[in-house]
């Protein structure tokens, strides 16, 4: 299926449920890591976290691909929260990836101690060499990263302090991460959206019903901070997959 804006197509796969969605997500993750590792010999990605990105994770890790080659960037964690904690992403990524994989390299985001330390090396780190693929879930208020709205699409930096939005924050719990929006770190490291739109290609796997607003918002908004996944739309090589549940809302489209 494909939807044209800005007289650009874009690659949107949907599937009939998250399962299948990962499954036909992380192939396509797969075919560009082995292109890179084909054309260069290593490939460089962003991993995004999250409860929509169970399905395609786990798929990910049973791909035939020489993992010792890969080297992987994490794209943001809560500021102020150890990696022990239940909702970091460093223990996330940890557990679902990291662990089952021989990876070259791994450059994961502390969120306590000297902060403005970890930003600058792994932003150093980040831009040694270009990224081939950046797998970047959406939000349900349509933020990429921990950019949540009105986004900073001009921020220069690759990864910065944000504050979070209510919304945001309120996910969080829903998903079962924090016991209280209280509980909710209000900051977090990001990676930025001119740091994302750098990756060669990227991925966006977006499954369940509560995104369906999120995904209807970000294909028929004209590009605006306000919708940062519209940023998106701009890229030469952006593969939305969708499910039945969250791509409900713009069959008019």
């Amino acid at each position: 299926m494909e939807f044209v804006c800005y007289d650009e197509p874009m690659n949107i796969n949907i599937a009939n449920d998250a399962a299948e969605l990962g499954k036909r997500a992380a192939d396509k993750i797969a075919k560009l890591i082995g292109n890179a590792i084909n054309e260069k010999g290593h490939a460089r990605i962003v991993l995004s976290t999250g409860e929509s990105q169970f399905e395609t994770l786990a798929a990910l890790v049973m791909e035939e691909i020489d993992w010792t080659k890969v080297e992987m960037f994490h794209l943001d964690e809560y500021v102020g929260l150890d990696s022990t904690h239940p909702a970091s992403f460093c223990g996330y990524l940890k557990k679902r990836f990291i662990s089952k994989l021989d990876l070259h390299s791994v450059h994961l985001i502390s969120g306590i101690g000297d902060v403005e330390g970890t930003i600058k090396e792994i932003s150093e780190e980040f831009r040694k060499s270009p990224i081939d693929v950046g797998v970047i879930g959406i939000g349900e208020n349509g933020h990429i990263a921990f950019n949540d709205p009105p986004a900073d699409f001009n921020a220069s930096e690759i990864y910065r302090i944000v504050t979070l939005d209510s919304k945001c924050r309120a996910q969080q719990v829903r998903e079962g991460w924090f016991a209280s929006i209280d509980d909710v770190p209000r900051e977090a490291i990001s990676m930025t959206p001119r740091a994302i739109l750098s990756c060669q290609h990227i991925v966006s796997a977006v499954p369940h019903s509560v995104k369906a607003e999120a995904v209807r918002n970000t294909l028929a908004t004209p590009l605006t901070p306000d919708v940062p996944a519209t940023l998106l739309k701009t890229h030469p090589d952006w593969n939305l997959f969708l499910d039945t549940s969250s791509c409900s809302r713009v069959i008019a489209l």
